[in-house]
């Protein structure tokens, strides 16, 4: 879906002026840490994958995401996610206390300190088998669906529609379009080398690339 979390190539937001990366805090206040901490131990329960929690926070009004801070755009993604599982009602959200009578315990396992590092080294991982060929190899050219899907994607607008040349091959992995919406489907996966003038014109440099990795389905041939 188009919205406030893709900003990449849009006119008129101005410069873009980072704090140092050696200079950043990791957490610029506690409340941070408590919001990253409560969003991984919630994820832990299963309810989700890390898809559905990126569309839970890039579905707010583009106005309210690019107001907010990144970890309160973390916090409005848990919200709708808890919301949307049950585990919470709008009652228990809005007065920060738990309903006796909302009774979750049955639905979901909840780790206890000593599943936490276990989970945590595991990881999810995204790789998948397949018995598919990939279409495209090394050196190919191709172009980027020109699409604005109402869903998640992580086909970025400003490739969209431009035309790239296959850099590398990264084997097949979970299709974030589909995970995102509960569907746990696989494409392959590869690096499309663009021009750096392709994408944002006669303003950028000669002899920059830019490197985007992208699912088959982003992906359609470019005609000879």
């Amino acid at each position: 879906m188009n919205g406030g979390h893709d900003l990449g190539g849009m006119h008129g937001l101005g410069p873009i002026n980072p704090e140092a990366e050696n200079e950043e805090p990791v957490f610029h206040s506690d409340w941070e840490k408590r919001v990253f901490a409560i969003t991984l131990a919630t994820g832990m329960l299963g309810k989700w994958n890390i898809d559905q929690s990126r569309h839970a926070r890039e579905r707010q009004h583009p106005v309210e995401y690019i107001r907010n801070s990144y970890y309160e755009n973390w916090l409005v993604g848990l919200e709708t996610l808890l919301l949307e599982s049950d585990l919470v009602t709008s009652e228990e959200l809005a007065s920060l206390q738990i309903d006796p009578r909302h009774d979750t315990a049955k639905t979901v396992r909840v780790p206890g300190p000593q599943d936490v590092p276990k989970i945590l080294k595991k990881g999810g991982p995204a790789t998948m088998d397949t018995d598919t060929e990939p279409v495209y190899g090394p050196g190919v050219p191709v172009s980027v669906v020109n699409h604005n899907p109402a869903g998640h994607t992580r086909a970025p607008r400003y490739a969209r529609g431009h035309k790239g040349v296959i850099n590398a091959y990264r084997g097949f992995h979970v299709f974030p379009d589909k995970s995102a919406h509960n569907d746990h489907q696989g494409a392959h996966i590869y690096s499309v080398r663009f021009s750096a003038k392709s994408l944002w014109g006669d303003g950028a440099s000669d002899g920059e690339d830019v490197f985007i990795d992208l699912w088959e389905p982003h992906l359609e041939p470019v005609a000879l």
